[in-house]
């Protein structure tokens, strides 16, 4: 997930929202500049048998109450971090979420919907 932070006090905006990831144990990293080099021969497959076994080895009851409890926690951190950016809006300066089409004030977002589009990015490869 990228934040972008616009307005009169930016850099305090960063710490501020530095300090509430790190609490949760997540260093913040630069966004890249560049799109990295990438290898066309070093390409990996995946075992299928390996990930079927993998797969059938989990119980789908104990995913399912996984997935609640990661759902769960992750609401929490992300209405913690939408009150930052509420904050932040307060003291003249806006946090964003980049998307690739368009950012979006973190502000006015709930929750749910923070999730949602964090879970709709494609993955950082």
């Amino acid at each position: 997930m990228i934040i972008e932070f616009v307005g009169a006090d930016v850099e305090a905006a960063g710490k501020s929202v530095a300090a509430l990831t790190a609490s949760w144990g997540y260093q913040p990293e630069p966004a890249p500049t560049a799109e990295p080099a990438t290898d066309p021969d070093n390409t990996r497959g995946v075992d299928p048998l390996a990930l079927t076994s993998l797969i059938v080895s989990i119980p789908s009851a104990m995913l399912a109450v996984a997935d609640i409890a990661d759902r769960i926690h992750k609401r929490r951190r992300a209405g913690e971090l939408i009150e930052r950016a509420q904050q932040l809006r307060a003291q003249q300066a806006a946090a964003r979420l980049v998307r690739e089409d368009r950012s979006i004030d973190l502000a006015t977002l709930t929750p749910d919907q923070l999730l949602d589009l964090i879970a709709d990015e494609p993955p950082a490869t």
